[in-house]
């Protein structure tokens, strides 16, 4: 648990969240929400988008039920870690030139879907699918492949609800990368959770062509 420093527009006032930090020191998250109409952590999609707008700094998800998660900044191993992720699989888009690729900064809408506005670790999608699409904002359509790696103070189960989540909405392939048990959870539409044990390389070919993504940085 963490402590939170709410603004709203009448006070500044201290809440207590269930918040990971990448390092045990205290660091305390200034959040603020003056200019949400409820002034609380259950917000509605515009509200979320005005939270995002006054929290910059800060790394926010919404879940489809309204809930609003922040995400404490990744410490030094998990951040080399996921640009080492990123970096494999935008090699990959640019030689193939078949998608484009998306980092853990890219925002994803999913409301108009029955989903939350959420932003995995890795993302791509497939070139036909973006036309028309702007990508100024939140990018309102479904990713088909998409990654998210477990850092040292994650809990395991709130990314597999996650990995749910992507896998209900249609993403055709989601990883989910467990370095502290050396596993990696593979989610496919409309099949169960396969999970390998210590795997040298994952074969994302069923969706990427070709693409295999190491894992010799990970372990």
């Amino acid at each position: 648990m963490t402590d939170v420093l709410v603004k709203t527009p009448e006070q500044t006032q201290h809440i207590t969240v269930p918040l990971q930090l990448p390092e045990p020191e205290y660091h305390p998250l200034f959040l603020d929400v003056s200019n949400v109409s409820n002034g609380g952590l259950r917000v509605t999609s515009e509200d979320f988008d005005q939270l995002c707008q006054d929290n910059p700094d800060l790394r926010l998800e919404l879940t489809k039920e309204g809930e609003l998660i922040v995400m404490a900044p990744a410490g030094g191993e998990s951040s080399r870690k996921n640009i080492d992720l990123s970096t494999d699989v935008n090699i990959w888009t640019r030689q193939t030139n078949l998608g484009m690729a998306f980092d853990s900064s890219c925002g994803y809408d999913f409301t108009a879907i029955g989903g939350g506005k959420l932003s995995p670790d890795v993302s791509w999608i497939e070139k036909s699918r973006l036309e028309g699409v702007s990508l100024k904002g939140f990018i309102p359509i479904v990713p088909d492949f998409v990654i998210e790696l477990r850092s040292r103070t994650d809990p395991l189960k709130p990314l597999q609800q996650k990995m749910q989540e992507y896998r209900r909405l249609g993403v055709r392939l989601g990883l989910l990368i467990n370095p502290q048990k050396q596993q990696v959870e593979i989610y496919r539409p409309g099949q169960d959770v396969e999970v390998l044990d210590s795997p040298e390389a994952i074969d994302c070919s069923e969706v990427m062509p070709s693409f295999i993504l190491s894992m010799s940085g990970i372990w």
